[in-house]
């Protein structure tokens, strides 16, 4: 079956850095749209970066733009959210999701397949 599993999550100053690592199995990963979410608790999960099957469109959230970077190495099946300069609202269980087709989505219906998520906590 589908697994999805992050990791690289953890506790960092404001300022810091983190590689956050999405690894897929039971996919045929190249076929696959990928997204990074957030959620606080009591809030809705919502998106903060994607990127197409083939790498070449990406989508960032207003508030990462220019401190997060998506990427993903579809011969390791894998996706990855490096996060630069984090401030201490960017703190959330972080997670991915994979859709199939070609293209992103902002939404997270729209992903039918997540993880189980990787705290991230910036301190001030």
């Amino acid at each position: 079956q589908v697994q999805l599993v992050e990791s690289g999550g953890g506790l960092v100053q404001a300022g810091g850095s983190l590689r956050l690592s999405c690894a897929a199995s039971g996919l045929l990963f190249s076929n696959y749209a990928m997204g990074w979410f957030r959620q606080t608790p009591g809030k809705e999960r919502e998106i903060v970066s994607a990127i197409s099957s083939t790498g070449y469109s990406t989508y960032y959230e207003d508030s990462v733009k220019d401190r997060f970077t998506i990427s993903r190495d579809n011969a390791k099946k894998t996706v990855y959210l490096q996060m630069n300069s984090l401030k201490p609202e960017d703190t959330a269980v972080y997670y991915c999701g994979a859709r199939y087709g070609r293209r992103w989505s902002e939404t997270k219906k729209d992903y039918p397949y997540w993880g189980q998520g990787t705290q991230v906590t910036v301190s001030s």
